[in-house]
């Protein structure tokens, strides 16, 4: 059974499709045992409290840059011996010193269809407004490896949404939420803490030979 360490800023929505996934016996060979927060004020905190996970505040505000905060992550995800680390919305990016010591085995979601509307500076609503303003017909959501570069990891899974004529950044972020964040989120750790996901040349490729 794999370790998986959550790590979120705010909410916690994601978060709470993992743990109802998880209550469902969707997530196979694996299990949330720790939840890290960024955010000390984070209802993901509570979320976890009422699902009987541990959690963890590392503050943000208490480190003054984003290498001495990655290295107290680091710190903590080595003590809590995880397998998997997934970023349920967490609004930090970390420095190399995470992303290189767990190489492939950090998940993060990113609502878009990468690469159109990703990088540093897209997150939240940002992303919406942006699709929204091009005139797409079709967004969705990445599921992605975290790399040193933000959204530049591979690719793991994707889906798709319609765009409705009325749409607005809240409607379009909702749907993507529901219909695809809170569903392959889930699908992505399982995948991974059954060993059915592989690297050949930077990119991610699944074993379909074994049942969904």
């Amino acid at each position: 059974m794999k370790n998986i360490v959550v790590l979120v800023s705010g909410g916690g929505t994601n978060l709470q499709a993992l743990i109802d996934a998880q209550n469902r016996g969707e997530i196979k060979n694996g299990k949330i045992t720790c939840v890290i927060s960024s955010n000390p004020e984070a209802y993901a905190i509570e979320r976890a409290a009422k699902a009987d996970i541990p959690s963890v505040v590392i503050a943000r505000k208490e480190y003054p840059d984003s290498v001495s905060y990655s290295r107290a992550i680091l710190e903590e995800l080595n003590r809590q011996k995880a397998d998997l680390v997934i970023l349920a919305g967490f609004m930090t990016i970390l420095d190399k010193c995470v992303t290189e010591a767990y190489a492939y085995r950090i998940i993060n979601v990113h609502p878009a269809l990468i690469p159109s509307f990703c990088g540093e500076g897209f997150y939240g609503l940002r992303v919406h407004e942006k699709a929204l303003e091009y005139g797409v017909k079709v967004s969705g959501a990445t599921i992605h490896f975290v790399n040193e570069e933000a959204d530049a990891g591979a690719i793991i899974l994707q889906g798709t949404v319609d765009v409705e004529n009325d749409d607005t950044p809240e409607t379009l972020q909702r749907r993507i939420m529901e219909n695809v964040e809170w569903k392959l989120l889930p699908k992505a750790a399982s995948l991974f803490c059954e060993g059915r996901i592989s690297i050949v040349d930077g990119k991610a490729y699944i074993d379909r030979s074994k049942s969904e």
